[in-house]
């Protein structure tokens, strides 16, 4: 386990720091520098933004926290001394802020996107009333950040929380819009993601209501996903009234009130695993425990393709 001299000196002589910053610092498994931060006194930590619901196979019941626990001691933490605390609350409130200002400049990028797809379809005749556009994910939390990852499909870098977008037709529209625009996103996908001046990940889908209904039987952990993913989503661009008429058909359906049982199984759940993993010897983390720490999986949470 880190050695809690080092920690303090660090914070010492560097100030508040997030868990990002102080690992840099001091080296060793993050596992057991959350853990000597979390196990005493002589540090204070404060977190910030909000933790919601995400979907995880691997997770009894599914439903978990996000961040997870990792992601919110590394990003949206900021670690001090206890003497520190004024400094500290200055730290959290420059994280927190930062956090918004990532997240608006994300959906800048992603209304940006959008119009690059969508108006150029209208010019040619694509009529806007026969879809709507949403955007989902960690920027409707204004919980984005900017950390470089890895990009699975092409190995390459991209910076930070990817774009997640919804577009729901309704079940008038002809099967060569639905096409048209199913194409348009994607290779509008692939410019952003190739493209060394944007390095963003944008994950979509393109579904009819049709399709939507039959999700809403939630009787699938693909059909839980897509039902999450359309409650938690924020409208863009389209015929407004579509997206309400998804919004009233999941709440008819009891959805919305089933999703709120998994974000009150997943706040306990997160309860419990902090404390099991507080109570694990040693810097390693034996591996069927790994999961409870390690969990950040962007790609187990959105429904790429119907």
């Amino acid at each position: 386990m880190p050695d809690l001299d080092a920690v303090r000196r660090v914070l010492g002589e560097r100030g508040p720091q997030t868990g990002a910053e102080l690992h840099a610092a001091v080296g060793g498994e993050v596992f057991g520098l959350w853990k000597t931060c979390r196990r005493t006194d002589l540090v204070a930590t404060q977190a910030i933004g909000r933790r919601y619901v995400r979907l995880d196979r691997t997770v009894e019941g599914y439903a978990r926290l996000s961040p997870s626990i990792l992601r919110e001691f590394m990003t949206y933490t900021v670690i001090g001394l206890p003497d520190q605390r004024a400094d500290l609350d200055r730290a959290a409130r420059r994280l927190q802020a930062r956090t918004k200002a990532i997240s608006r400049a994300k959906l800048r990028v992603a209304g940006r996107f959008v119009a690059e797809v969508f108006d150029p379809l209208e010019e040619r005749g694509l009529d806007p009333a026969h879809f709507c556009v949403l955007i989902a994910g960690d920027v409707v939390y204004d919980m984005s950040h900017d950390v470089a990852r890895r990009e699975s499909s092409t190995g390459g870098r991209v910076d930070g929380s990817d774009l997640d977008l919804v577009v729901l037709a309704d079940d008038d529209a002809p099967d060569e819009a639905v096409e048209t625009i199913d194409a348009a996103i994607r290779q509008r996908k692939w410019l952003y993601l190739r493209n060394p001046a944007s390095r963003e990940e944008v994950d979509y889908v393109v579904k009819r209501f049709s399709r939507l209904v039959e999700q809403s039987a939630f009787d699938t952990f693909q059909h839980m996903v897509a039902c999450k993913v359309f409650d938690e989503a924020r409208f863009l661009r389209g015929n407004h009234a579509l997206h309400e008429a998804g919004r009233r058909l999941l709440a008819e359906r009891g959805i919305v009130d089933r999703l709120r049982e998994l974000e009150a199984q997943a706040i306990e759940r997160r309860a419990s695993r902090e404390e099991f993993l507080l109570s694990v010897e040693g810097d390693r983390l034996p591996a069927e425990a790994q999961p409870q720490f390690y969990t950040d999986d962007e790609a187990a949470e959105f429904e790429h393709r119907d």
